[in-house]
């Protein structure tokens, strides 16, 4: 495999295998039953847990045992430049917050024993305060934590005897721009990708899910392997940050 230059080739001054600077503020929202904000470099995401004493009906007339985790994504209005319309105003939510919140709930469900949840639905709200790049690897990176927070409450108060938590769950964007692989991409390194690729990884190093495509361009087997390097790699660190930030 080709190794990856060490030379820096990013507007922030990072280099190609360096994460953004990383932020994780628990209890931000105080009704929830589990949250916190991340800051990943200038993106900024609101991550909220709230728990509901029943399961979805489907999952009754099914006889589903367990429970359900469901999420819910947006981006604020005055999260990005120029100003986002809210999806209520156009009656209907836009097709990508649509496939980013299927994509939180997915990641999430592959993190937890839904059994052991019992008869109950976990909500997961992920509200984008400042997008610039990155916001749904945020969203999940983030989401688990408040996940993790909400069940600590649910065993402290009795609600859950057993631990329904099996993995960590983290996820980061990798691309290549201007034929160099990197690690994390921000708005305008995103915008101006030839490959773009996110990782959902969990901590026994499996992948829970790739999202990979070339914009108006292809890639090699060889460069595939180096974005997933990469992409390991940056995994790795956020799920250390994320034990630090439940520490």
């Amino acid at each position: 495999m080709t190794p990856l230059p060490s030379h820096n080739a990013r507007a922030d001054g990072r280099k190609p295998d360096q994460l953004r600077p990383l932020r994780l503020q628990n209890h931000f929202a105080p009704h929830a039953t589990g949250s916190t904000l991340i800051e990943w470099g200038n993106t900024r995401v609101i991550c909220g847990v709230m728990v509901e004493e029943s399961v979805p009906r489907w999952m009754k007339e099914q006889n589903v045992p367990g429970g359900w985790i469901t999420a819910e994504y947006s981006m604020l209005p005055y999260s990005t430049r120029p100003r986002k319309t809210r999806d209520i105003t156009k009656g209907k939510l836009d097709g990508r917050s649509q496939e980013i919140q299927r994509l939180i709930g997915r990641a999430l469900r592959a993190a937890i024993d839904l059994e052991k949840l019992g008869p109950r639905t976990i909500c997961v709200d992920c509200d984008v305060l400042q997008a610039d790049g990155g916001t749904r690897t945020a969203a999940i990176t983030g989401a688990f934590v408040a996940l993790s927070l909400a069940v600590r409450r649910l065993m402290s108060e009795g609600l859950l005897k057993n631990n329904p938590l099996q993995h960590s769950v983290a996820a980061v964007s990798v691309g290549i721009v201007q034929g160099q692989p990197l690690l994390d991409l921000c708005y305008t390194e995103d915008a101006a990708a030839a490959v773009d690729l996110n990782l959902v990884m969990n901590s026994a190093g499996e992948f829970i899910e790739l999202q990979g495509s070339g914009e108006e361009s292809t890639f090699s087997e060889a460069q595939l392997a180096q974005l997933l390097t990469l992409g390991k790699a940056g995994i790795h660190q956020l799920l250390h940050a994320q034990q630090a930030a439940l520490a």
